[in-house]
């Protein structure tokens, strides 16, 4: 009778345990299943972080390039900072972090220390390199990241940081034993040869050091428009007999020649849109678009000897398309400012902003210098020996339909010199011949 009845109570609690285990498994499963919302959660707020760090670590570094810091021989460090921390923050405080955006206030903090700040950014003003190799560092960090899992174990809140760093190199005044090059691209067809025009006949650039010569130190933000010179073409028809001019460019091949391929080969006219484009020339096509091919220090590259009466009337039509200066509404330089930091002001044609101030512009263009002493015997070949970057029509008016002679002021100089190089250029992020570019952090 005990026996049936032991038997019996044992059959009562039979299904029990299976009970137990699901209802175990379904909360950890739950557990995980929050757990890993949480992860998801972090990571993606992570990824998002360093995609704000990134991008406010590039415009703050291509801030410096373009004010002409790293071509300033006596630069106010402070006036360069306060405009590279301003895009900077801006550009980071763009981007959501966790469902939210950031805090746009610009603060300084200490690299890899956000001090409470959710955007900060920090220079490497302190080191020997930072007039001519200037980076930027900028923290981004939330600490209020909503939680659910992790609510069991006390933490209602997750911190996520990141940090990025990107620079601003120019090799002209670099002590380095052995530098490195730098490769631009959307570099314009224009040769000009190595006069300084404020100071003729003496050279821009040494060309043994890549360094700028003493007597260019006027150079940056120097128009010549205002002495009566702009620049134009060299030649209709380039022969070996053409000497150089101040300031007076060789056209550069954009179509093969000789056999050989086209040094600035042009980009699809599909892809230049704007207006005024339609039947340009390649030659025209390679200076109101981008030539995607990068220019290198150093570089051989072909003089067009293609007779063209026109040259100076095409060229001028392809600045206005590029520069949108053609209904005199093009970018200027800020007139306040003619010395560094340079800052730009958008044109009422500006086909993105208008008004305001901005630190990119399409009239914002790299040309490379030529060594000329060499072009009686390598005629028509030429070798970079450095790039001038220029502000086209730095008042914002069309080319001068008269002289067609196309108004410029210098925001960079950047030299290459004969000394030992890398064998990797720095291709840089964008088009300035100042490169810009992320680095590893230290």
């Amino acid at each position: 009778m005990n026996g049936k009845n032991y038997i019996s109570g044992r059959q009562k609690e039979q299904g029990v345990i299976i009970t137990l285990v699901a209802v175990f498994m379904l909360a950890v499963i739950g557990a995980m299943a929050a757990l890993s919302i949480d992860v998801v959660t972090l990571y993606t707020a992570r990824s998002e972080a360093q995609l704000a760090a990134d991008a406010g670590a590039l415009a703050g570094a291509r801030a410096l390039a373009n004010s002409g810091m790293t071509s300033a021989t006596t630069p106010s460090i402070s006036s360069f900072e306060t405009i590279a921390r301003t895009v900077a923050t801006q550009v980071a405080a763009n981007n959501q972090v966790g469902g939210s955006y950031l805090n746009g206030n610009a603060a300084a903090c200490t690299p890899g220390n956000a001090s409470g700040q959710q955007i900060c950014v920090s220079f490497n003003d302190t080191a020997l390199t930072f007039g001519w190799d200037p980076q930027i560092t900028v923290t981004v960090q939330r600490s209020d990241l909503p939680t659910f899992f992790a609510r069991l174990l006390g933490s209602t809140q997750l911190k996520v940081t990141a940090v990025a760093k990107a620079e601003a190199y120019n090799p002209s005044w670099s002590t380095d034993t052995v530098k490195t090059p730098v490769a631009p691209i959307c570099v314009k067809p224009w040769l000009l040869p190595n006069i300084d025009p404020s100071n003729p006949p003496n050279p821009i650039f040494s060309i043994a050091t890549g360094t700028p010569a003493s007597t260019t130190i006027g150079l940056v933000g120097w128009p010549p428009s205002t002495g009566g010179t702009g620049m134009r073409a060299d030649c209709a028809t380039c022969t070996a007999s053409s000497g150089p001019t101040v300031w007076r460019y060789y056209p550069g091949t954009t179509d093969s020649t000789g056999g050989l391929p086209p040094s600035f080969p042009p980009p699809s006219a599909a892809s230049v849109t704007c207006s005024g484009c339609s039947g340009f020339s390649n030659y025209q096509l390679s200076i109101a678009g981008c030539v995607q091919t990068p220019i290198h220090c150093n570089q051989i590259v072909q003089i067009d000897q293609n007779s063209d009466p026109y040259r100076n009337l095409h060229t001028a039509e392809a600045v206005d398309s590029l520069a949108h200066s053609g209904n005199n509404g093009g970018d200027s330089v800020n007139t306040a400012l003619l010395t560094p930091p340079f800052m730009f002001v958008a044109g009422s044609d500006n086909p993105v902003v208008q008004g305001s101030i901005t630190m990119v512009s399409d009239s914002l263009v790299t040309v490379p210098v030529i060594d000329e002493s060499s072009l009686p015997t390598s005629f028509p070949s030429a070798q970079i020996i450095g790039f001038v970057q220029l502000f086209l029509q730095p008042n914002g008016q069309k080319v001068n339909p008269g002289t067609h002679r196309i108004e410029t002021q210098v925001i960079n100089l950047i030299g290459c010199g004969t000394t030992p190089m890398e064998p990797q250029p720095i291709l840089g992020d964008g088009a300035s011949p100042v490169a810009v570019r992320l680095i590893s952090l230290n």
